[in-house]
């Protein structure tokens, strides 16, 4: 007779289950990398972004007002764009095609502003930076709101 017996199956079926075991949570760390890849990518986006937007306004070529730091009031700005000044065609500078979002949250960044500081980041009038909000821990130990 041909076929295989209960015996085998189970041990087949044992090995499979085994195999699985390993496989899953490599899985999911490679999930959690591509989320940090991503995580990393947007955050240098935005942050070059709100850098840039610096630099124009230190340039001059975006209007300066006395009570203002140079940074952008929201992060929408980047996206929508301001009037070059120095422009004879009055036209925008953009710094953003589109404002990424968090790959871990889905959720806006949490911003803050220039007068905050980096221990305790609070929103204000201006973005001087950005991160996620996000409690978890990256694979590297260092909770993702400290990127």
């Amino acid at each position: 007779m041909k076929g295989f017996t209960l015996i085998e199956m189970l041990i087949a079926a044992a090995i499979v289950a085994l195999l699985a075991t390993v496989a899953l949570p490599l899985a999911e760390v490679t999930v959690q990398r591509n989320k940090e890849a991503d995580l990393r990518r947007s955050l240098r986006e935005v942050r070059g972004a709100i850098d840039s937007y610096k630099r124009a306004w230190d340039e001059g070529r975006i209007e300066r007002k006395v009570d203002r730091s140079g940074y952008p009031a929201s992060l929408s700005v980047l996206v929508e764009g301001v009037k070059d000044t120095k422009s004879p065609k009055d036209e925008k500078i953009f710094f953003l095609r589109r404002l990424p979002r968090d790959p871990f949250t889905g959720q806006q960044w949490g911003l803050r502003s220039y007068a905050s500081a980096a221990d305790s980041p609070q929103a204000g009038d201006d973005v001087y930076d950005v991160f996620t909000r996000s409690s978890s821990v990256g694979l590297n130990g260092v909770p993702y709101k400290e990127w």
